[in-house]
């Protein structure tokens, strides 16, 4: 009978290629226009109609990759990538994610690879050292720490735990359940209307909280309108604040906002999904003052940690509020370990059953990078967006939105907004750098995301040029 798959030997053979290949990518990758410049329907086009009958060989899969798919590529990790947010990876991040494809570990309950479940604990109470988070947050405590896919998840996760914890223990007094509200500002992402959604509360029972000039929450305005909706006959259940704002990178004020949501009852999320991992720098920390009062808190490893996607890091204060809403024990998962309660199944912690071995990479990173390695690069890129930062309010032509806190400069040209957008435009289009934008108190902001694993100071300062020239040559038409 013919045998289809490939051989070890076979495997080895390719893969040589295969990781020679990704190593010439890193090294040519400044060739490759930033924004992919295909057309839509382009590369469609170019994809046979129909599944091939026979196998096909390596060799003209990875012509076709060259040929059709890298045109239509958009390159994350150019280091002129400033757009969105970083999404950077690493050498060690992509070989820990190779071993754990290369083992194929669906890790859902401890039983399935105890090292999957056990290396998460440890990795993620390293984490919670490494970043002076509270000590319910590690495992040896009340709390602990599951990986999640994205700070969506992980949203969404602590809405439904909210929500549980909030109809157990609040009704009125004829017993008729009364109308949950959330709080969110009006910087917050996306993520969490749609978590609200999803969980059946609604984005009519969703309240967003004006910021102040800073573009962080206003404390003030949520007791104002906690007390308003409780007069009404609501039940104010659950608060997110952020440390760094998508839009703006703006740093809510979590000690006074956690403290409304104690005397209130409200479960504090926090989402600080990018810059979350500044706080590996403890001259970055006082944006989490008060983090101690939090439910839950979530960052990205796979934004600005050299962690590829996916991996969401997820701390409770009180994990049974996790197990106690998602554990369900269906008889074919019942075995030995579990019912000694002597270990964690993570699926009990999410919503998901299935897990790949995110763990792996995450471990991989922080063992190479060491805790001193991780600081120096995060140190190094909020450096370089301060630079960039001092020669926008130098310019006179162009101006800074607010302050950078961290990584992310927002400004614009002093033109108007159309000219702002073409300029944005004109450069994406270059194919030499890519950033995109915003709005702030309703005019149009450019948005310098820094935070892409081999940038250095000399792509920023050639971005600036590149800006600078460009707006000169739109000037004059």
């Amino acid at each position: 009978m013919k045998n289809y798959h490939l051989s070890p030997s076979q495997f080895r053979e390719e893969g040589k290629k295969i990781i020679d290949w990704i190593a010439d990518y890193y090294e040519n990758i400044e060739k490759y226009p930033v924004l992919s410049q295909v057309e839509p329907g382009e590369v469609i086009e170019k994809l046979p109609n129909n599944p091939p009958q026979k196998a096909e060989s390596f060799e003209s899969i990875m012509k076709d990759m060259d040929e059709i798919i890298m045109p239509g590529i958009t390159h994350w990790q150019s280091p002129n990538f400033y757009a969105y947010f970083p999404s950077n990876t690493s050498f060690p991040s992509i070989l820990g994610d190779l071993v754990s494809s290369g083992l194929g570990v669906q890790g859902m309950i401890w039983a399935t690879s105890p090292a999957a479940t056990e290396l998460e604990t440890r990795v993620l109470d390293w984490l919670a050292e490494m970043m002076d988070m509270p000590e319910k947050f590690k495992s040896t405590s009340s709390g602990g720490g599951v990986i999640q896919d994205t700070a969506s998840t992980s949203a969404l996760t602590a809405v439904i735990a909210a929500r549980e914890r909030a109809t157990k223990l609040e009704s009125n007094k004829s017993g008729v359940r009364q109308k949950l509200v959330a709080y969110v500002s009006s910087q917050t992402h996306s993520s969490l209307e749609k978590a609200i959604k999803m969980a059946g509360i609604g984005s009519d029972n969703l309240r967003t909280i004006d910021v102040d000039a800073t573009f962080a929450m206003r404390p003030d305005l949520l007791e104002e309108q906690i007390q308003g909706d409780k007069s009404n006959g609501f039940l104010p259940f659950f608060v997110c604040a952020t440390i760094g704002t998508t839009s703006s990178n703006g740093m809510d004020p979590i000690r006074k906002i956690g403290e409304i949501c104690n005397n209130q009852n409200c479960w504090l999320h926090v989402d600080a999904a990018m810059a979350g991992t500044a706080m590996l720098c403890p001259e970055f920390r006082h944006f989490k003052d008060g983090v101690e009062l939090a439910d839950s808190y979530c960052f990205n490893p796979h934004k600005w940690m050299f962690t590829n996607f996916d991996c969401d890091v997820f701390w409770v204060g009180n994990r049974s509020e996790l197990i106690n809403t998602f554990s369900i024990l269906p008889e074919y998962l019942k075995n030995k370990a579990t019912e000694s309660g002597a270990v964690f199944d993570y699926r009990d912690w999410h919503v998901q059953l299935g897990r790949r071995f995110r763990a792996l990479k995450l471990w991989f990173v922080i063992r190479q990078y060491g805790v001193e390695g991780l600081q120096y690069h995060i140190r190094k890129h909020v450096e370089m967006a301060r630079d960039f930062a001092r020669w926008v309010d130098a310019s006179s032509d162009f101006e800074l939105m607010v302050d950078p806190p961290l990584n992310l400069v927002c400004f614009r040209h002093k033109s108007d907004d159309e000219f702002n957008l073409k300029l944005m435009n004109a450069v994406n289009e270059s194919g030499k750098a890519f950033f995109t934008h915003t709005k702030m108190n309703g005019r149009i902001a450019l948005r310098m995301s820094i935070g892409q694993t081999h940038t250095e100071e000399r792509h920023v300062k050639q971005t600036w040029e590149l800006i600078q020239n460009t707006a000169k040559k739109l000037s004059l038409l």
